[in-house]
């Protein structure tokens, strides 16, 4: 799917083998969802799903499981996030696996961007026209397509951390969406102008950080894109973030949550981590850490006993 993926495990119960046997069934796991679910490849099972004529196309649990996913991302995010922004993405400039490309100047791309609003979905969202009956079957018209971007890097650490047993440590990142168990975890928020570290999230669950900093790039017209797109136009989106970064209870949400938070401006975006906490990165270089919102326990109510 065009990124690294890295894998931690940690346990005082199992031996190094037992340990060294289960990282080889998560590597096996995320090979396999990047082999089904890159948009980068021809042969892949999306690919062919997305070439496929027919309205109704049997798919593997995995896809389904993907398509799933993104028709409930849509409906979260309010149409933010539509995983049928296939064609707009490849005409943006990215048809293409950019690993091994560095990003554009930052600098630059931020002083030729229009001005900055918040993101607004389609009048009719693509991915509202995406059905998963639940039988084994993806039903869409044919020409829409499915892009799985963040939505299957999410799942993909997910699914490997489902294989898991209990009493291990895990730290399961995909092109940075964390899927952390087995105990909490410090995770570092890397600073979007700096490259060092801004903020440690103290998390146990997904973690996922959305920017547009580090898939950057300048198009033959000279303008500069990125791979977060505005659904209302199709065009990359300039909130006046750099980066949403949103812990919760898995990478998939995580996700979708720190996209959705850029993709709708500093306003929103607050009130959105509110809930697990988050990072936001302004493009003047700041950094707001937004802490979880307290868990107010109510008093248990007096007991029939004890009247």
């Amino acid at each position: 799917m065009g990124c690294a993926a890295r894998v931690r495990l940690e346990s005082a119960a199992l031996p190094a083998a037992e340990l060294v046997r289960l990282a080889g069934s998560v590597r096996a796991a995320l090979e396999d969802a990047d082999g089904r679910l890159t948009r980068f490849a021809s042969a892949s099972e999306l690919c062919r799903l997305n070439a496929d004529p027919r309205a109704s196309v049997p798919v593997s649990p995995l896809v389904e499981r993907l398509a799933r996913a993104a028709v409930w991302a849509g409906e979260a995010s309010g149409g933010l996030v539509d995983a049928t922004l296939t064609g707009e993405i490849e005409v943006a400039g990215y048809a293409a696996s950019r690993t091994g490309l560095g990003p554009a100047s930052l600098d630059a791309a931020l002083a030729g961007a229009p001005v900055r609003r918040p993101a607004r979905p389609r009048d009719e969202p693509g991915i509202s026209r995406v059905s998963v009956p639940g039988d084994g079957r993806v039903e869409r018209p044919a020409g829409v397509r499915l892009d799985s971007g963040g939505l299957g890097k999410g799942l993909a650490a997910d699914l490997a951390a489902e294989l898991v047993p209990p009493g291990v440590r895990y730290a399961i990142s995909v092109g940075g969406d964390l899927a952390a168990g087995g105990g909490a975890w410090q995770v570092a928020v890397m600073g979007a102008r700096s490259g060092e570290e801004a903020h440690r999230l103290r998390v146990s669950g997904g973690v996922a950080t959305s920017g547009i900093h580090a898939r950057l790039w300048r198009r033959d017209d000279g303008t500069f894109a990125h791979h977060l797109l505005d659904p209302s136009t199709g065009e990359p989106a300039w909130t006046g973030l750099l980066a949403a970064t949103a812990a919760a209870p898995s990478a998939l949400e995580a996700e979708v949550l720190a996209k959705t938070a850029l993709l709708s401006g500093r306003e929103v975006a607050r009130r959105l981590l509110r809930r697990h906490g988050g990072v936001l990165q302004h493009e003047d270089g700041g950094v707001e850490v937004i802490a979880p919102a307290p868990v107010v326990r109510l008093p248990r109510p007096a007991s029939r006993a004890a009247a």
